[in-house]
Protein backbone atom coordinates (compact mmCIF):
# COMPACT_ATOMS: atom_id res chain seq x y z
CA UNK A 1 0.00 0.00 0.00
CA UNK A 2 1.49 3.32 -1.06
CA UNK A 3 2.74 5.72 1.59
CA UNK A 4 3.67 9.39 1.47
CA UNK A 5 6.55 11.03 -0.39
CA UNK A 6 8.08 11.91 2.97
CA UNK A 7 8.28 8.21 3.77
CA UNK A 8 10.20 7.62 0.54
CA UNK A 9 12.74 10.30 1.41
CA UNK A 10 13.29 8.87 4.89
CA UNK A 11 13.67 5.37 3.47
CA UNK A 12 16.25 6.56 0.96
CA UNK A 13 18.29 8.31 3.62
CA UNK A 14 18.42 5.57 6.23
CA UNK A 15 19.01 2.38 4.27
CA UNK A 16 22.63 1.42 3.61
CA UNK A 17 24.15 -1.76 2.27
CA UNK A 18 25.22 -2.93 5.73
CA UNK A 19 23.67 -0.69 8.39
CA UNK A 20 25.35 0.29 11.67
CA UNK A 21 23.34 -1.34 14.42
CA UNK A 22 25.76 -0.53 17.25
CA UNK A 23 25.21 2.97 18.61
CA UNK A 24 27.00 2.04 21.83
CA UNK A 25 30.23 0.06 22.29
CA UNK A 26 30.01 -3.71 22.36
CA UNK A 27 28.65 -4.90 25.71
CA UNK A 28 28.90 -8.68 25.38
CA UNK A 29 26.66 -11.55 26.32
CA UNK A 30 26.93 -13.04 29.82
CA UNK A 31 29.91 -15.39 29.84
CA UNK A 32 27.88 -18.37 30.99
CA UNK A 33 25.78 -18.12 27.81
CA UNK A 34 28.82 -19.01 25.77
CA UNK A 35 31.54 -20.86 27.66
CA UNK A 36 30.93 -24.37 28.97
CA UNK A 37 32.39 -25.64 32.22
CA UNK A 38 32.52 -29.18 30.91
CA UNK A 39 32.53 -31.05 27.61
CA UNK A 40 30.91 -34.46 27.87
CA UNK A 41 30.54 -36.85 24.94
CA UNK A 42 27.00 -38.24 25.00
CA UNK A 43 26.10 -41.74 23.75
CA UNK A 44 24.18 -40.28 20.84
CA UNK A 45 24.91 -38.96 17.37
CA UNK A 46 23.50 -36.02 15.42
CA UNK A 47 24.15 -36.17 11.70
CA UNK A 48 27.89 -36.86 11.33
CA UNK A 49 29.12 -36.55 14.93
CA UNK A 50 28.77 -37.80 18.52
CA UNK A 51 26.96 -35.25 20.67
CA UNK A 52 28.99 -33.04 23.02
CA UNK A 53 27.23 -31.39 25.96
CA UNK A 54 28.06 -29.16 28.92
CA UNK A 55 27.68 -30.09 32.58
CA UNK A 56 23.93 -29.47 32.35
CA UNK A 57 23.45 -31.58 29.25
CA UNK A 58 23.10 -28.61 26.87
CA UNK A 59 24.50 -29.06 23.38
CA UNK A 60 28.00 -27.85 22.51
CA UNK A 61 29.58 -27.71 19.04
CA UNK A 62 31.09 -31.00 17.88
CA UNK A 63 34.58 -29.73 17.12
CA UNK A 64 35.41 -27.82 20.31
CA UNK A 65 33.66 -26.47 23.38
CA UNK A 66 35.02 -23.07 22.33
CA UNK A 67 32.27 -21.78 20.01
CA UNK A 68 34.49 -19.39 18.07
CA UNK A 69 36.98 -22.12 17.31
CA UNK A 70 34.19 -24.47 16.24
CA UNK A 71 32.27 -21.99 14.10
CA UNK A 72 35.45 -20.89 12.38
CA UNK A 73 36.34 -24.53 11.73
CA UNK A 74 33.03 -25.45 10.10
CA UNK A 75 32.99 -22.25 8.04
CA UNK A 76 36.38 -23.15 6.59
CA UNK A 77 35.37 -26.78 5.99
CA UNK A 78 32.25 -25.73 4.09
CA UNK A 79 34.12 -23.18 1.98
CA UNK A 80 36.91 -25.65 1.14
CA UNK A 81 34.38 -28.28 0.06
CA UNK A 82 32.68 -25.77 -2.22
CA UNK A 83 35.91 -24.36 -3.61
CA UNK A 84 37.37 -27.82 -4.31
CA UNK A 85 34.19 -29.26 -5.82
CA UNK A 86 34.69 -31.32 -8.95
CA UNK A 87 34.16 -30.18 -12.51
CA UNK A 88 31.32 -31.62 -14.59
CA UNK A 89 31.79 -33.07 -18.10
CA UNK A 90 30.74 -29.73 -19.61
CA UNK A 91 33.78 -28.08 -18.02
CA UNK A 92 31.83 -26.18 -15.37
CA UNK A 93 32.08 -26.47 -11.61
CA UNK A 94 29.55 -28.92 -10.22
CA UNK A 95 27.67 -26.15 -8.38
CA UNK A 96 27.12 -24.29 -11.66
CA UNK A 97 25.04 -27.26 -12.86
CA UNK A 98 23.43 -28.81 -9.76
CA UNK A 99 21.58 -27.97 -6.55
CA UNK A 100 22.42 -31.29 -4.85
CA UNK A 101 25.84 -32.92 -4.53
CA UNK A 102 26.21 -36.68 -4.74
CA UNK A 103 29.42 -38.61 -4.35
CA UNK A 104 30.56 -40.31 -7.52
CA UNK A 105 27.97 -39.02 -9.98
CA UNK A 106 25.89 -36.02 -10.98
CA UNK A 107 22.50 -35.36 -9.51
CA UNK A 108 19.57 -35.26 -11.89
CA UNK A 109 18.38 -31.72 -11.14
CA UNK A 110 19.73 -28.30 -12.05
CA UNK A 111 20.49 -25.45 -9.65
CA UNK A 112 18.31 -24.00 -6.91
CA UNK A 113 16.54 -20.72 -7.56
CA UNK A 114 18.58 -18.66 -5.08
CA UNK A 115 21.72 -20.82 -5.14
CA UNK A 116 24.05 -18.27 -6.70
CA UNK A 117 22.61 -15.28 -4.85
CA UNK A 118 23.06 -17.06 -1.50
CA UNK A 119 26.65 -17.91 -2.40
CA UNK A 120 27.41 -14.31 -3.42
CA UNK A 121 25.85 -13.05 -0.19
CA UNK A 122 27.95 -15.37 1.97
CA UNK A 123 31.16 -15.00 0.01
CA UNK A 124 30.99 -11.22 0.31
CA UNK A 125 31.10 -11.57 4.09
CA UNK A 126 33.57 -14.47 3.98
CA UNK A 127 36.06 -12.47 1.93
CA UNK A 128 35.96 -9.70 4.53
CA UNK A 129 36.44 -12.27 7.30
CA UNK A 130 39.38 -14.10 5.67
CA UNK A 131 40.90 -11.89 3.00
CA UNK A 132 41.12 -15.00 0.83
CA UNK A 133 41.32 -13.90 -2.82
CA UNK A 134 39.93 -17.29 -3.91
CA UNK A 135 36.59 -16.24 -2.38
CA UNK A 136 36.44 -13.09 -4.49
CA UNK A 137 37.53 -15.07 -7.57
CA UNK A 138 34.62 -17.46 -7.05
CA UNK A 139 32.17 -14.56 -6.69
CA UNK A 140 33.23 -13.25 -10.08
CA UNK A 141 33.15 -16.72 -11.63
CA UNK A 142 29.55 -17.27 -10.49
CA UNK A 143 28.29 -13.81 -11.40
CA UNK A 144 30.01 -13.74 -14.78
CA UNK A 145 28.73 -17.13 -15.85
CA UNK A 146 25.19 -16.58 -14.62
CA UNK A 147 24.99 -13.19 -16.32
CA UNK A 148 26.11 -14.64 -19.63
CA UNK A 149 23.75 -17.62 -19.58
CA UNK A 150 20.56 -16.79 -17.66
CA UNK A 151 18.91 -13.51 -18.67
CA UNK A 152 15.54 -13.20 -20.38
CA UNK A 153 15.78 -11.44 -23.75
CA UNK A 154 15.07 -7.79 -24.42
CA UNK A 155 11.83 -8.61 -26.29
CA UNK A 156 10.30 -10.49 -23.34
CA UNK A 157 7.40 -9.10 -21.34
CA UNK A 158 9.78 -9.31 -18.32
CA UNK A 159 13.18 -8.59 -19.90
CA UNK A 160 16.74 -8.84 -18.50
CA UNK A 161 15.83 -11.05 -15.52
CA UNK A 162 17.67 -14.29 -14.65
CA UNK A 163 15.99 -17.64 -15.15
CA UNK A 164 16.38 -19.71 -11.97
CA UNK A 165 17.02 -23.17 -13.39
CA UNK A 166 18.96 -25.03 -16.07
CA UNK A 167 16.23 -27.46 -17.15
CA UNK A 168 18.82 -29.42 -19.14
CA UNK A 169 21.37 -29.53 -16.37
CA UNK A 170 24.52 -29.86 -18.53
CA UNK A 171 23.42 -27.48 -21.27
CA UNK A 172 25.19 -24.61 -19.57
CA UNK A 173 22.08 -22.48 -20.05
CA UNK A 174 19.41 -21.36 -17.55
CA UNK A 175 16.02 -21.18 -19.19
CA UNK A 176 13.12 -21.71 -16.80
CA UNK A 177 11.67 -22.79 -13.48
CA UNK A 178 12.16 -26.26 -11.98
CA UNK A 179 8.40 -26.82 -11.51
CA UNK A 180 6.77 -24.70 -14.21
CA UNK A 181 9.25 -25.31 -16.97
CA UNK A 182 10.77 -23.25 -19.74
CA UNK A 183 10.24 -19.51 -19.79
CA UNK A 184 9.22 -19.09 -16.14
CA UNK A 185 11.23 -17.21 -13.55
CA UNK A 186 11.04 -16.28 -9.87
CA UNK A 187 10.81 -12.53 -9.50
CA UNK A 188 12.11 -12.33 -5.93
CA UNK A 189 15.28 -14.19 -6.98
CA UNK A 190 15.83 -11.65 -9.76
CA UNK A 191 15.76 -8.88 -7.17
CA UNK A 192 18.23 -10.82 -5.03
CA UNK A 193 20.62 -11.22 -7.94
CA UNK A 194 20.41 -7.52 -8.75
CA UNK A 195 21.24 -6.65 -5.13
CA UNK A 196 24.28 -8.91 -5.15
CA UNK A 197 25.40 -7.37 -8.45
CA UNK A 198 25.31 -3.87 -6.94
CA UNK A 199 27.50 -5.09 -4.08
CA UNK A 200 29.86 -6.87 -6.47
CA UNK A 201 30.19 -3.70 -8.54
CA UNK A 202 31.18 -1.81 -5.41
CA UNK A 203 33.64 -4.55 -4.49
CA UNK A 204 35.30 -4.87 -7.90
CA UNK A 205 34.55 -1.66 -9.80
CA UNK A 206 33.41 -3.71 -12.81
CA UNK A 207 30.58 -1.77 -14.48
CA UNK A 208 29.05 -4.79 -16.18
CA UNK A 209 27.62 -5.74 -12.77
CA UNK A 210 26.17 -2.26 -12.36
CA UNK A 211 24.65 -2.28 -15.86
CA UNK A 212 22.98 -5.64 -15.29
CA UNK A 213 21.65 -4.51 -11.90
CA UNK A 214 20.13 -1.40 -13.51
CA UNK A 215 18.41 -3.53 -16.16
CA UNK A 216 16.91 -5.78 -13.49
CA UNK A 217 15.80 -2.81 -11.41
CA UNK A 218 14.22 -1.10 -14.42
CA UNK A 219 12.10 -4.16 -15.20
CA UNK A 220 11.00 -4.57 -11.60
CA UNK A 221 10.22 -0.88 -11.16
CA UNK A 222 8.05 -0.96 -14.27
CA UNK A 223 6.13 -4.04 -13.12
CA UNK A 224 5.46 -3.09 -9.48
CA UNK A 225 1.86 -2.73 -8.27
CA UNK A 226 0.35 -1.90 -4.85
CA UNK A 227 -0.50 -5.46 -3.80
CA UNK A 228 -3.00 -6.66 -1.23
CA UNK A 229 -3.56 -9.59 1.10
CA UNK A 230 -3.37 -12.11 -1.76
CA UNK A 231 -1.03 -10.35 -4.16
CA UNK A 232 2.48 -9.10 -3.45
CA UNK A 233 3.93 -6.12 -5.35
CA UNK A 234 5.33 -8.60 -7.84
CA UNK A 235 4.26 -12.23 -8.41
CA UNK A 236 6.33 -15.13 -7.12
CA UNK A 237 6.57 -16.87 -10.50
CA UNK A 238 5.88 -15.44 -13.94
CA UNK A 239 6.44 -16.36 -17.55
CA UNK A 240 9.08 -13.91 -18.74
CA UNK A 241 7.96 -14.10 -22.35
CA UNK A 242 4.18 -13.80 -21.98
CA UNK A 243 3.69 -12.30 -18.51
CA UNK A 244 1.46 -15.21 -17.44
CA UNK A 245 1.54 -15.61 -13.66
CA UNK A 246 2.10 -19.03 -12.17
CA UNK A 247 1.56 -21.27 -15.16
CA UNK A 248 -1.36 -23.13 -16.66
CA UNK A 249 -3.86 -25.04 -14.56
CA UNK A 250 -2.21 -28.38 -15.33
CA UNK A 251 0.64 -27.41 -12.99
CA UNK A 252 -1.72 -26.82 -10.05
CA UNK A 253 0.61 -24.15 -8.67
CA UNK A 254 -1.11 -22.23 -5.89
CA UNK A 255 -0.44 -18.66 -4.82
CA UNK A 256 2.11 -17.82 -7.52
CA UNK A 257 0.87 -14.26 -7.15
CA UNK A 258 2.38 -13.97 -3.67
CA UNK A 259 5.68 -14.05 -1.82
CA UNK A 260 7.27 -11.81 0.82
CA UNK A 261 10.97 -12.17 0.02
CA UNK A 262 11.47 -8.59 -1.13
CA UNK A 263 14.10 -7.09 1.16
CA UNK A 264 16.91 -7.84 -1.29
CA UNK A 265 14.90 -6.09 -3.99
CA UNK A 266 14.66 -3.12 -1.64
CA UNK A 267 18.44 -3.32 -1.29
CA UNK A 268 18.80 -3.29 -5.08
CA UNK A 269 16.73 -0.12 -5.45
CA UNK A 270 18.38 1.58 -2.50
CA UNK A 271 21.86 0.74 -3.73
CA UNK A 272 21.19 2.26 -7.15
CA UNK A 273 19.56 5.34 -5.64
CA UNK A 274 22.63 5.83 -3.47
CA UNK A 275 24.84 5.56 -6.54
CA UNK A 276 22.53 7.92 -8.48
CA UNK A 277 22.37 5.32 -11.23
CA UNK A 278 19.38 4.26 -13.32
CA UNK A 279 15.80 5.51 -13.08
CA UNK A 280 15.98 6.64 -9.46
CA UNK A 281 12.52 8.21 -9.37
CA UNK A 282 10.96 4.90 -10.45
CA UNK A 283 13.05 3.07 -7.87
CA UNK A 284 11.85 5.40 -5.11
CA UNK A 285 8.26 4.73 -6.12
CA UNK A 286 8.85 0.96 -6.04
CA UNK A 287 10.51 1.29 -2.62
CA UNK A 288 7.53 3.20 -1.30
CA UNK A 289 5.10 0.54 -2.49
CA UNK A 290 7.17 -2.45 -1.35
CA UNK A 291 8.05 -1.29 2.15
CA UNK A 292 4.49 -0.11 2.74
CA UNK A 293 3.09 -3.45 1.59
CA UNK A 294 5.45 -5.46 3.79
CA UNK A 295 4.53 -3.33 6.79
CA UNK A 296 0.79 -3.34 6.17
CA UNK A 297 0.28 -6.97 5.19
CA UNK A 298 2.67 -9.83 6.09
CA UNK A 299 4.12 -8.14 9.17
CA UNK A 300 0.56 -7.98 10.54
CA UNK A 301 -0.81 -11.28 9.20
CA UNK A 302 2.29 -13.55 9.38
CA UNK A 303 1.33 -14.72 5.92
CA UNK A 304 4.90 -15.25 4.71
CA UNK A 305 4.28 -17.47 1.73
CA UNK A 306 6.56 -19.46 -0.59
CA UNK A 307 10.24 -19.19 -1.33
CA UNK A 308 11.42 -22.58 -2.60
CA UNK A 309 10.98 -23.56 -6.23
CA UNK A 310 10.23 -27.25 -5.62
CA UNK A 311 7.00 -26.79 -3.62
CA UNK A 312 3.81 -27.05 -5.67
CA UNK A 313 1.34 -25.65 -3.14
CA UNK A 314 1.14 -23.01 -0.46
CA UNK A 315 3.76 -22.98 2.28
CA UNK A 316 4.82 -20.35 4.82
CA UNK A 317 8.60 -20.29 4.96
CA UNK A 318 10.97 -19.36 7.75
CA UNK A 319 13.41 -17.67 5.37
CA UNK A 320 10.80 -15.11 4.33
CA UNK A 321 9.71 -14.34 7.88
CA UNK A 322 13.13 -14.07 9.49
CA UNK A 323 14.74 -12.21 6.60
CA UNK A 324 12.07 -9.56 7.05
CA UNK A 325 12.71 -9.53 10.82
CA UNK A 326 16.41 -8.94 10.09
CA UNK A 327 15.51 -6.07 7.77
CA UNK A 328 13.40 -4.38 10.45
CA UNK A 329 16.12 -4.84 13.08
CA UNK A 330 18.54 -3.13 10.71
CA UNK A 331 16.03 -0.37 9.85
CA UNK A 332 13.80 0.22 12.90
CA UNK A 333 12.94 3.70 11.61
CA UNK A 334 10.62 2.01 9.09
CA UNK A 335 8.32 0.62 11.77
CA UNK A 336 7.36 2.63 14.89
CA UNK A 337 6.47 -0.68 16.57
CA UNK A 338 9.51 -2.55 15.29
CA UNK A 339 10.21 -4.44 18.52
CA UNK A 340 6.67 -5.77 18.60
CA UNK A 341 6.86 -6.66 14.90
CA UNK A 342 10.12 -8.57 15.32
CA UNK A 343 9.13 -10.42 18.49
CA UNK A 344 5.81 -11.38 16.91
CA UNK A 345 7.72 -12.89 14.00
CA UNK A 346 9.98 -14.75 16.43
CA UNK A 347 6.92 -16.07 18.27
CA UNK A 348 5.33 -17.14 14.99
CA UNK A 349 8.44 -19.06 13.98
CA UNK A 350 8.80 -20.75 17.37
CA UNK A 351 5.10 -21.67 17.42
CA UNK A 352 4.77 -22.83 13.80
CA UNK A 353 8.25 -24.08 13.04
CA UNK A 354 9.98 -24.69 16.36
CA UNK A 355 11.37 -28.24 16.47
CA UNK A 356 11.79 -29.94 19.87
CA UNK A 357 13.39 -33.18 18.69
CA UNK A 358 16.61 -32.17 20.44
CA UNK A 359 15.08 -30.54 23.51
CA UNK A 360 16.91 -33.09 25.68
CA UNK A 361 20.05 -31.18 24.71
CA UNK A 362 18.51 -27.85 25.66
CA UNK A 363 17.87 -26.66 22.12
CA UNK A 364 14.79 -25.89 20.06
CA UNK A 365 15.78 -25.94 16.39
CA UNK A 366 13.94 -24.41 13.44
CA UNK A 367 11.97 -26.19 10.72
CA UNK A 368 12.23 -25.11 7.12
CA UNK A 369 8.59 -24.37 6.27
CA UNK A 370 5.02 -25.36 7.05
CA UNK A 371 4.85 -28.11 4.40
CA UNK A 372 8.28 -29.51 5.32
CA UNK A 373 8.62 -29.47 9.09
CA UNK A 374 12.21 -30.67 9.24
CA UNK A 375 14.91 -28.83 11.22
CA UNK A 376 17.40 -27.28 8.85
CA UNK A 377 21.05 -26.31 9.12
CA UNK A 378 20.60 -22.93 7.44
CA UNK A 379 17.18 -22.26 9.00
CA UNK A 380 18.36 -22.88 12.55
CA UNK A 381 21.52 -20.82 12.08
CA UNK A 382 19.50 -18.03 10.43
CA UNK A 383 17.08 -17.95 13.35
CA UNK A 384 20.01 -17.83 15.75
CA UNK A 385 21.83 -15.01 13.98
CA UNK A 386 18.78 -12.76 13.72
CA UNK A 387 17.80 -13.36 17.34
CA UNK A 388 21.35 -12.38 18.34
CA UNK A 389 21.05 -9.25 16.20
CA UNK A 390 17.89 -8.43 18.15
CA UNK A 391 19.79 -8.90 21.41
CA UNK A 392 22.54 -6.62 20.11
CA UNK A 393 20.01 -3.92 19.33
CA UNK A 394 17.86 -4.19 22.48
CA UNK A 395 19.82 -6.03 25.19
CA UNK A 396 16.95 -8.55 25.44
CA UNK A 397 18.49 -11.99 26.11
CA UNK A 398 15.19 -13.91 25.87
CA UNK A 399 16.33 -15.89 22.84
CA UNK A 400 20.11 -15.67 23.26
CA UNK A 401 20.84 -19.01 24.98
CA UNK A 402 18.77 -20.99 22.50
CA UNK A 403 20.30 -19.01 19.64
CA UNK A 404 23.80 -20.10 20.59
CA UNK A 405 22.64 -23.68 21.03
CA UNK A 406 21.05 -23.61 17.57
CA UNK A 407 24.39 -22.49 16.17
CA UNK A 408 26.04 -25.31 18.11
CA UNK A 409 23.50 -27.84 16.82
CA UNK A 410 23.94 -26.75 13.20
CA UNK A 411 27.69 -27.48 13.32
CA UNK A 412 26.83 -31.20 13.53
CA UNK A 413 25.53 -31.07 9.95
CA UNK A 414 29.09 -30.51 8.65
CA UNK A 415 31.26 -33.57 8.05
CA UNK A 416 35.04 -33.50 8.50
CA UNK A 417 35.45 -32.99 4.74
CA UNK A 418 32.92 -30.13 4.51
CA UNK A 419 29.83 -32.02 3.34
CA UNK A 420 26.80 -30.35 4.90
CA UNK A 421 23.35 -31.90 5.11
CA UNK A 422 20.12 -32.11 7.08
CA UNK A 423 20.16 -34.24 10.25
CA UNK A 424 19.12 -37.63 8.92
CA UNK A 425 21.24 -40.34 7.27
CA UNK A 426 19.81 -40.22 3.75
CA UNK A 427 19.61 -36.43 3.61
CA UNK A 428 20.77 -34.70 0.46
CA UNK A 429 23.76 -32.36 0.30
CA UNK A 430 21.94 -29.20 -0.75
CA UNK A 431 24.27 -26.61 -2.31
CA UNK A 432 21.93 -23.88 -1.06
CA UNK A 433 21.11 -24.65 2.60
CA UNK A 434 24.51 -26.09 3.44
CA UNK A 435 26.71 -23.52 1.71
CA UNK A 436 25.65 -20.03 0.63
CA UNK A 437 22.72 -20.08 3.05
CA UNK A 438 24.82 -21.30 5.97
CA UNK A 439 28.11 -19.44 6.25
CA UNK A 440 26.53 -15.97 6.29
CA UNK A 441 24.49 -16.74 9.40
CA UNK A 442 27.57 -17.66 11.45
CA UNK A 443 29.35 -14.52 10.29
CA UNK A 444 26.34 -12.35 11.18
CA UNK A 445 26.10 -14.04 14.58
CA UNK A 446 29.78 -13.29 15.23
CA UNK A 447 29.24 -9.66 14.23
CA UNK A 448 26.35 -9.33 16.68
CA UNK A 449 28.21 -11.14 19.48
CA UNK A 450 31.99 -11.06 18.91
CA UNK A 451 32.51 -13.47 21.82
CA UNK A 452 31.35 -16.08 19.31
CA UNK A 453 34.22 -15.26 16.94
CA UNK A 454 37.54 -17.13 17.23
CA UNK A 455 39.90 -15.73 19.86
CA UNK A 456 43.10 -17.01 18.25
CA UNK A 457 42.96 -15.07 14.96
CA UNK A 458 41.99 -11.65 13.62
CA UNK A 459 38.80 -11.05 11.65
CA UNK A 460 36.69 -8.22 10.29
CA UNK A 461 33.15 -9.04 11.41
CA UNK A 462 31.16 -6.13 10.00
CA UNK A 463 31.49 -3.01 7.90
CA UNK A 464 28.88 -0.38 7.11
CA UNK A 465 30.44 -0.16 3.64
CA UNK A 466 31.32 -2.72 1.00
CA UNK A 467 34.91 -3.85 1.57
CA UNK A 468 36.87 -3.73 -1.68
CA UNK A 469 40.06 -5.36 -0.47
CA UNK A 470 41.46 -6.65 2.81
CA UNK A 471 44.76 -8.29 3.76
CA UNK A 472 45.70 -9.84 7.09
CA UNK A 473 49.33 -9.95 8.25
CA UNK A 474 50.74 -10.94 11.67
CA UNK A 475 51.00 -7.34 12.88
CA UNK A 476 48.97 -5.41 10.33
CA UNK A 477 45.54 -5.40 8.67
CA UNK A 478 44.98 -3.22 5.61
CA UNK A 479 41.61 -2.73 3.97
CA UNK A 480 39.78 -0.37 1.64
CA UNK A 481 36.07 0.43 1.58
CA UNK A 482 33.75 1.75 -1.11
CA UNK A 483 32.17 4.55 0.92
CA UNK A 484 34.08 7.64 1.95
CA UNK A 485 33.66 6.92 5.63
CA UNK A 486 32.33 3.84 7.39
CA UNK A 487 32.15 1.90 10.65
CA UNK A 488 33.86 -1.47 11.19
CA UNK A 489 33.90 -4.09 13.93
CA UNK A 490 36.78 -6.55 14.40
CA UNK A 491 37.59 -9.39 16.76
CA UNK A 492 41.36 -9.21 17.35
CA UNK A 493 43.87 -11.20 19.37
CA UNK A 494 45.44 -8.03 20.82
CA UNK A 495 44.86 -4.31 21.06
CA UNK A 496 46.28 -2.38 18.09
CA UNK A 497 48.88 0.33 18.61
CA UNK A 498 47.90 2.66 15.79
CA UNK A 499 45.07 3.01 13.28
CA UNK A 500 45.45 5.14 10.18
CA UNK A 501 42.86 6.31 7.65
CA UNK A 502 44.32 7.46 4.34
CA UNK A 503 47.67 7.74 6.11
CA UNK A 504 46.41 9.92 8.95
CA UNK A 505 46.38 8.63 12.53
CA UNK A 506 42.92 8.06 14.01
CA UNK A 507 42.52 8.81 17.70
CA UNK A 508 41.44 6.33 20.34
CA UNK A 509 38.13 7.34 21.92
CA UNK A 510 35.36 6.12 24.20
CA UNK A 511 32.58 7.83 22.24
CA UNK A 512 31.17 5.70 19.43
CA UNK A 513 29.48 8.78 17.96
CA UNK A 514 32.78 10.55 17.27
CA UNK A 515 35.56 9.80 14.82
CA UNK A 516 38.03 7.36 16.33
CA UNK A 517 38.49 3.80 17.52
CA UNK A 518 37.35 1.95 20.61
CA UNK A 519 38.97 -1.10 22.17
CA UNK A 520 37.04 -3.39 24.50
CA UNK A 521 38.95 -6.23 26.10
CA UNK A 522 37.64 -9.78 26.35
CA UNK A 523 39.17 -12.69 28.26
CA UNK A 524 41.41 -13.18 25.26
CA UNK A 525 41.96 -10.32 22.84
CA UNK A 526 39.06 -7.98 22.30
CA UNK A 527 36.70 -6.07 20.05
CA UNK A 528 37.86 -3.15 17.93
CA UNK A 529 35.33 -0.64 16.60
CA UNK A 530 36.52 1.93 14.04
CA UNK A 531 34.49 4.94 12.93
CA UNK A 532 35.74 7.35 10.28
CA UNK A 533 33.60 9.89 8.45
CA UNK A 534 36.14 10.43 5.67
CA UNK A 535 38.65 8.16 3.99
CA UNK A 536 38.66 4.80 2.24
CA UNK A 537 41.95 3.13 3.12
CA UNK A 538 42.50 1.90 6.66
CA UNK A 539 45.52 0.33 8.35
CA UNK A 540 45.29 -1.43 11.72
CA UNK A 541 48.84 -1.58 13.01
CA UNK A 542 50.59 -3.47 15.78
CA UNK A 543 47.75 -5.79 16.73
Amino acid sequence: MKESGIFIFVLFVIITECPNRSKTPYQGLPDDFIHAKADVVVADTISYHPVHADQNGNILPWFSSNPGESYDHVIKLVWQFWNNMETCPNGLKYYINHMIWRSGHDHTTGIGGDQFMMALSSWDLLYNYTGDEAVLKDMKYIADYYLEHSLSSADCEWPFLPYPNNLNRHSGEYNGDMMLGEGYLQVDKAGSFGFELVKLYKKTGDKKYLSAAINIANTLATKVHPGDDNNSPWPFKVNAKTGEIGGSTKHKINKSTYTTFWTSTIGLFTGLIGLKEGNTSAYKNALDITVGWLRNYPSKTNKWGPFFEDISGWSDTQINAITYAMFIIEHPELDPNWKETVTNIFKWVHTELGNKENIKYGVICTNEQTVYRVPGNSHSSRQASVELMYWEKTGDTTYARNSIRQLNWATYMVDVDGKNRYPFPDARIWLTDGYGDYIRHYLRAMAAAPQLAPDNSDHLLRSSSIVKKITYQPSEINYSVFNNGSLEKFRLTAKPKTIKVDGKTLKETSDINSNGWIWQSLKKGGVLTIKHTVGNNIAVLGN
